[in-house]
């Protein structure tokens, strides 16, 4: 792998620029917008995700000498071409929903304001990030409601690629997980990491009792027991007797949780373990986690699902040209007249409504140069980056802390019919107001 990001894209972003800079147009001033025509699975709402990530892969969006010299030795584009793709560097404004937000269908998540070559080229690396990242978080965010408050941890690193887990695991963050088992979320991101041991250390060791008391002298009696390898039962008694009072979990990976944990539970407490908390770490998605919400489950563990989008391992998301200034120097709107899918031209600036209580009603998106002055609500877009460079607030841990804060902020707002788990419409409608 090399520090550039700019291979990370499709061969027409490319070919497109080639042909624009041969017709003279490439230079056009131009809007992007990124946006979902629907909600993955018909959820009533989504989160987004990825943009801190994003800002840093686009400011690493570079063509140096080993970039250029597979282009040349492929022949995708011209000699010309190549030499406005060695100066390139992003210089435009993007503006967008702060990260952690929650958007809805049409929402222009994210709005690009450049040249039309500097602008279409990111079009593969702006959905691929939040396509991937914000399907996560909106099955992430939609598992921490179904808790109910009861902490989560992502541990599905071994269900992805290598570089996904680590996306996955600081978008579960941002949408309201503890944890993650990914050591690499920890170091990038900040993500705080957790984990004690897996079935094959207690096959390890001669016996059970042998694996948990070699477990509990090098991690103390706090740790974690994984209790389900042979019997539970029996695996608790065990792992009291090495731990004793003092053992802070054990874990179930198995078997049908509704009816265990509450044998587990009063089991612990028969031995006087009153204070041992239960984690489930099997298989769970959110209907799951809903299922086992009258259990007393104290935390749990979530894997494939959660870095699989929950089924949705795609948001949807596409990236339209929505306006561009004519020969004349006049803004037009543009927009695709496809049947099922057709876009909304023009500079776009979203608000949403709310309404004495502070409940959102509506995801009003005004269209024009600029929102009325006088327009109510909470504006929702804020600039991510200005003349090609990112906005500080937004990148690194301190960007993700703040957008795992502001998804907590931005959930209060939305209606009780958001967190229902059932498909079904979205929890705002969007309207489109001209100006």
């Amino acid at each position: 792998m090399t520090a550039s990001t700019a291979l990370l894209t499709d061969r027409y972003e490319i070919t497109m620029i080639d042909a624009a800079i041969r017709a003279g147009t490439h230079a056009r001033p131009s809007v992007f917008e990124a946006y979902g025509r629907s909600l993955p699975g018909r959820r009533r709402y989504g989160i987004v995700a990825g943009t801190g990530r994003l800002l840093e892969l686009i400011g690493r969006f570079r063509f140096g000498d080993d970039e250029l010299e597979f282009l040349r030795r492929e022949h995708v584009v011209a000699p010309a071409t190549l030499d406005w793709l060695a100066d390139y560097r992003f210089s435009g404004t993007i503006r967008g929903y702060r990260e952690g937000e929650a958007y809805f269908p049409n929402s222009p998540v994210i709005v690009v304001e450049s040249s039309f070559a500097e602008g279409v080229i990111l079009e593969t690396l702006i959905l691929s990030v939040l396509n991937y990242d914000s399907s996560v978080a909106g099955a992430a965010s939609r598992m921490v409601s179904a808790a109910g408050g009861r902490p989560i941890a992502e541990m599905g690193s071994r269900r992805t690629g290598e570089w996904s887990a680590v996306a996955a695991a600081r978008a579960a963050y941002i949408a309201g997980f503890g944890a993650t088992s990914n050591l690499e979320a920890g170091r990038s991101w900040g993500v705080p990491t957790m984990g004690t041991a897996a079935h094959a250390f207690t096959m390890l060791h001669d016996s059970e009792e042998a694996a948990f008391r070699a477990q509990v002298d090098a991690l103390g009696s706090g740790t974690t027991l994984l209790v389900d390898t042979y019997d539970v039962p029996t695996g608790i008694d065990t792992a009291v007797r090495v731990a004793g009072p003092s053992l802070g979990a054990v874990r179930l990976d198995s078997g049908d949780l509704l009816t265990l944990v509450g044998a587990v539970r009063r089991q612990l407490d028969d031995l006087g373990n009153t204070g041992t908390k239960i984690t489930v770490t099997n298989d769970l998605d959110e209907y799951a986690i809903a299922a086992l919400a009258a259990t007393p489950v104290d935390s749990f563990g979530v894997g494939t699902s959660v870095v699989t989008g929950s089924g949705h391992p795609a948001a949807g998301m596409v990236y339209k040209l929505v306006a561009r200034q004519g020969e004349d120097g006049q803004w037009v709107s543009v927009a695709k007249k496809s049947a099922d899918k057709a876009s909304h031209g023009g500079r776009k600036h979203p608000v949403r409504l709310l309404d004495a209580r502070g409940v959102a009603t509506s995801e009003t998106i005004y269209v024009g140069d600029s929102a009325p002055a006088d327009a109510a609500g909470r504006a929702l877009h804020v600039p991510l980056m200005v003349d090609g460079v990112a906005e500080a607030a937004f990148l690194g841990e301190a960007g993700v802390r703040a957008a795992r804060a502001h998804r907590e902020a931005a959930l209060k707002e939305l209606p009780d019919q958001a967190f229902r788990l059932a498909a079904g419409d979205p929890a705002l409608p969007t309207a489109y107001v001209a100006v």
